[in-house]
């Protein structure tokens, strides 16, 4: 009787299933998430523009997905792209809807990076700020290359030219553009736009440009078109983002090299699938800016002016000495100056406002050995009946962080008359933390003159893990 109960209990066991849950399979629980990248190219251009950057994308997208999925299990990561060739005569709006309408037409996928070079990446972050065709649910980042983001119409051409002056002398643009595109990028400004898909999704944004204003570097056939800023061939590096963009300068390259470049289509593959997939990159900030200007005097000649710029004013005053005396000469030893900030001490300044026969400055050095002791010895002396007055100032160099090395600058003339410029710039040392710039810059006389502005930025490391946003 016990062995019969036995038998039925294990009939019983062996009859009745488990629950479902049980034998649900690994593969069955698998989530399938898409990542599309769409390229763009610029005006006059083709989809073959970016292949080289789609090739180097897919050649190293594999290993991402594979730490991707793995550090997701359950997780399957699909990869799609989209390369396609555009009118290049079109104002940005139809240029915008024409990639919507090739998006929808052949991908019409979510999770979408548009990775636009030139007018393409103006025109995607128009579509996406815009949200023609609903696109903007779809989009996750944006990625420029050397785009036009803000109008040309405030910068200053060879000969005080306009716009469209100078895009007909560029033999790479001539041919069947009319109104529409470079109506475009000479009025419309995209800096709202830039804000707008930095804020609602990502903006990553490449940038280049020459080493100086009058550098010949890019200049097409001898011709700079613009000569008071440092550009890529035709974009001012200013020009090629705004507030909102997370910027990856990428060096003095000229503005269509990207589409020739299997080494630089590598590097800029490397920084985008880094970026989308949460690995660090570093991005430009600012660190400082300030100004300066210049005029020459009356004769009709060539005056050239060099200096530095990047020193911080520390103090600075007056000291005023009286000699009482009706026969002999007295000296007096003042200490000035004080005021230490971060950085170390960089020079110091003295200006005798005196009579100098009878009056002079017999000595001057830094008080002490210690570069960040900003106090000075300063030795005066003045004839009988006579008064010294010396003007004196003190700055630092304000050194970055050793975490926050600089990165790049950019010197443009701000306004000015022709027959000036900013000829040469050069970090003033070797030293990564020194910001400091020294600059060669000139002006036709007579009374030629121009402002000019100039600013530093540092990199700092940045993680955005675009793909953890996926539906």
């Amino acid at each position: 009787m016990k062995i019969f109960a036995c038998i039925l209990l294990i009939g019983i066991w062996l009859i009745v299933p488990f629950p479902a849950t049980a034998y649900t399979s690994a593969e069955s629980a698998t989530q399938e998430k898409d990542l599309n990248f769409v390229f763009l190219h610029g005006t006059g251009g083709n989809a073959g523009d970016l292949q080289r950057l789609s090739d180097q994308i897919m050649e190293r997208v594999p290993r991402f997905i594979l730490d991707y999925e793995v550090a997701n299990p359950g997780t399957k990561l699909n990869i799609g792209t989209l390369n396609r060739s555009y009118p290049n005569d079109v104002d940005i709006d139809t240029w915008a809807k024409n990639i919507v309408d090739s998006i929808t037409k052949y991908s019409n996928k979510k999770n979408l990076v548009l990775i636009g070079h030139s007018m393409g990446g103006k025109a995607a972050l128009y579509a996406t700020a815009h949200n023609k065709g609903g696109i903007a649910d779809k989009v996750r980042t944006v990625v420029t290359i050397n785009s036009p983001v803000k109008n040309f119409s405030q910068y200053y051409f060879t000969g005080g030219g306009n716009y469209w002056e100078a895009m007909w002398m560029l033999p790479q643009i001539q041919g069947n553009l009319k109104g529409g595109v470079l109506d475009s990028i000479a009025y419309y400004d995209s800096t709202e736009d830039g804000r707008r898909v930095g804020s609602n999704s990502h903006w990553l944004s490449f940038i280049s440009g020459e080493s100086s204003p009058s550098s010949e570097q890019f200049d097409v056939s001898g011709f700079d078109p613009l000569p008071r800023d440092m550009d890529d061939t035709i974009i001012p590096i200013s020009a090629q983002y705004s507030d909102g963009a997370d910027v990856v300068y990428y060096g003095e390259q000229a503005h269509s090299e990207i589409t020739r470049s299997d080494e630089l289509s590598g590097q800029l593959a490397d920084q985008i699938l880094r970026y989308v997939f949460g690995k660090k990159i570093e991005v430009s900030t600012p660190a400082q800016s300030g100004t300066f200007e210049h005029e020459a005097g009356l004769m009709p000649v060539v005056v050239k002016w060099e200096e530095s710029v990047g020193s911080i004013p520390v103090s600075s005053g007056k000291i005023v000495h009286k000699n009482e005396s009706y026969f002999k000469w007295q000296e007096w030893e003042d200490v000035v100056g004080g005021g230490v900030g971060a950085g170390s001490r960089d020079s110091f300044q003295l200006k005798n406002n005196s009579l100098p026969v009878l009056t002079g400055i017999v000595a001057s050095r830094w008080q002490s050995s210690d570069t960040e002791d900003c106090w000075v010895y300063l030795k005066t002396r003045a004839a009988p009946r006579s008064t010294v007055q010396v003007e004196w100032g003190v700055t630092r160099n304000p050194l970055l962080s050793s975490s926050f090395p600089r990165e790049r600058y950019e010197v443009e003339i701000s306004s000015g008359t022709p027959f000036t410029g900013i000829d040469q710039v050069a970090w003033y040392s070797d030293n990564t933390r020194d910001q400091r710039l020294k600059i060669e810059s000139h002006a036709e006389g007579p009374y030629r003159w121009f402002k000019a502005q100039w600013r530093t930025y540092g990199r700092i490391p940045l993680i955005r893990n675009i793909v953890s946003e996926f539906r």
